[in-house]
């Protein structure tokens, strides 16, 4: 069938308030770049006028800028899922202006098809080409599209001029059936396809394309510091000592990484390393180190949901699209993240804490407790069904003020059922078979910043018995000196006792 071309105004103009958008892409690769920009500008016109005008927005992961940013900064958002990390949206979300609610990854897709959500009105999809008969060439991120596209009473097309038709053949789409008649997820190593090379949508659907010309501005990530370094080190020296033991098959095993410097920095150090074989990885983001470790033949398989590269390796890739065509593979966030696969596959997952308890628990998305920074995301995905959980955090952060390891954190996302190993630029400690006073122990003396360890040990001797000896009076002392005196050193345990 013959599309219709539209501007992205006209676009926008169809949308109306209360509406519920589902957006392609997987942080900012495949995400709109334009209609999204005109919605904000309709937001701002329309409350100029004094009318309300606001969207439900349900996403793969984060967005970038063109969406989250633009839309939080003309109050153009009501309700938002799954993940974000845009400072304008995070600032809504802590003032409430926006109703945020934060799931696992690979939940999202199947739960908006439960009905748990509510219908979708349009879906949003940036794409590289799209067939007379509905087939598309997606971009660089996938997320949850095939769900919000099949959902959606309607569907905005943004065809991106900068995508090369090249991208086809690395997508796997695949839904799977849901309950009572799901079937198992046939992944049996990381480059199984399952899928279609394309999203298959119903053209009538389509009610207009929009042409773009954007790569997907996703910043390249600074210079690893100091301690990123030597975080990212601590693991590879855990991965290393694993492997040399027997602890990991001596295939090796497929990696998950989380996003940032400290997920770089890993990776580049597994590059150099002479010992460890040719590796794999089932993930739900690459960024640039991935890129690197194929071309060194490090990594020799790549599936994951998002290519969330900087945009001079976005050129790289695509101006050599050959050469890393078959080592890549971009899959619904379902499927990227998915329990069953995980777990079949043995991966190896390696995820960023923001605080950390004595016991194992790990704080992931509140700061403070209070003040949500980002999202669970898909750690708890990969956490709970990994061969191996890892966690890593920074021992302190602003100067040592704060320390990320605390006798209870102030937000729970992950339990010590969850959680193997926890590394920061002090040390490692493997939780793995320790009682809860064993895991305290080995915490504090291992990863604990040297400023912080006899406070916490003086904790230890407050508890008055049990399996896990927690002092509730003063399990969140640390927190409350950081609040009232901006340094947790000046926490008094002594009128605890």
């Amino acid at each position: 069938m013959a599309y219709n071309y539209i501007t992205a105004q006209e676009a926008a103009e169809m949308i109306k308030d209360g509406d519920t958008l589902g957006l392609s892409g997987f942080t900012a690769p495949g995400a709109p770049k334009l209609i999204t920009e005109f919605i904000a500008a309709k937001a701002e016109r329309e409350h100029a006028e004094g009318r309300p005008f606001k969207v439900n927005l349900f996403t793969g992961a984060s967005t970038s800028d063109h969406v989250d940013g633009v839309l939080s900064r003309a109050n153009a958002i009501n309700m938002r899922a799954p993940y974000q990390n845009v400072p304008d949206l995070r600032k809504r979300i802590n003032c409430h202006d926006v109703h945020y609610f934060d799931r696992h990854l690979s939940d999202m897709a199947q739960e908006t098809r439960y009905g748990f959500y509510g219908k979708i009105d349009y879906a949003i999809i940036e794409a590289a080409d799209i067939t007379p008969d509905g087939e598309v060439i997606l971009g660089c991120g996938v997320g949850n599209i095939p769900t919000f596209a099949a959902m959606a009473d309607k569907i905005f097309i943004e065809l991106n001029a900068k995508l090369p038709h090249s991208l086809l053949g690395m997508h796997d789409i695949y839904m799977p059936l849901d309950p009572p008649y799901r079937k198992e997820i046939a992944i049996y190593k990381p480059s199984d396809r399952i899928g279609s090379p394309v999203l298959k949508i119903d053209p009538a659907k389509v009610v207009g394309i929009v042409r773009t010309d954007s790569y997907d501005c996703v910043k390249p990530f600074t210079e690893p510091d100091a301690v990123s370094k030597q975080i990212g080190a601590n693991v590879v020296s855990f991965l290393l000592s694993q492997y040399k033991n027997g602890g990991i098959p001596k295939e090796f095993l497929p990696l998950q990484s989380g996003v940032g410097n400290v997920a770089n920095a890993v990776l580049y150090d597994l590059g150099e390393s002479t010992i460890l074989p040719t590796f794999q990885m089932y993930t739900e983001v690459i960024q640039d180190a991935v890129l690197e470790l194929m071309k060194k033949g490090k990594c020799s398989f790549a599936s994951t949901c998002s290519m969330t590269f900087s945009d001079k390796v976005e050129e790289e890739l695509f101006g050599n699209i050959d050469f890393f065509h078959d080592k890549i593979l971009m899959r619904p966030a379902e499927i990227s993240n998915n329990p069953e696969v995980i777990r079949r596959l043995g991966v190896i997952a390696m995820n960023t804490a923001l605080e950390a308890d004595i016991f194992g628990g790990v704080n992931s998305t509140h700061v403070l407790g209070t003040k949500m920074m980002n999202g669970i995301g898909g750690s708890g995905d990969f956490t709970r069904n990994a061969y191996i959980s890892i966690f890593s955090c920074p021992s302190v952060t602003k100067g040592g003020l704060i320390s990320n390891i605390v006798p209870m954190v102030a937000h729970a996302d992950h339990s010590e059922h969850s959680v193997d190993v926890l590394v920061t630029d002090q040390g490692i400690a493997d939780l793995r078979h320790l009682d809860p006073v064993d895991r305290a122990y080995a915490i504090i003396n291992n990863c604990a910043h040297p400023d912080y360890r006899p406070l916490l040990l003086d904790y230890m001797k407050l508890g008055k018995g049990g399996q896990t000896p927690h002092a509730l009076q003063a399990a969140f002392a640390f927190h409350v000196a950081f609040n009232e005196t901006g340094d947790m050193r000046n926490v008094d345990f002594s009128k605890f006792a």
